[in-house]
């Protein structure tokens, strides 16, 4: 399954954010900060993963809709649910 080029975008993004996200995760545990602060910032990271892994599936169902390219066989009903499964 390919992410199309606008979906892809978004997703890196959200990816790149979080990167940032959990590096400043690190510094504040590194930095002894307090416990609801760094947990706080590691739900954001959490959030945004969720989020570029939605993206990736519904870009994904999206495609498996259209079946538009015939080299990439669509993706199963159970094996998109499989996918989203894993992100719950």
């Amino acid at each position: 399954m390919k992410v199309d080029e606008d979906a892809q975008k978004a997703v890196l993004n959200r990816l790149r954010r979080a990167q940032g996200q959990l590096a400043a995760v690190i510094a504040m545990v590194e930095a002894g900060r307090d416990c609801k602060d760094v947990v706080t910032q590691l739900a954001a990271v959490s959030r945004a993963l969720d989020r570029a892994g939605f993206k990736i599936v519904a870009s994904g169902m999206r495609q498996c809709m259209a079946a538009a390219d015939d080299q990439d066989p669509p993706m199963t009903q159970e094996e998109l649910e499989k996918l989203f499964l894993t992100l719950a």
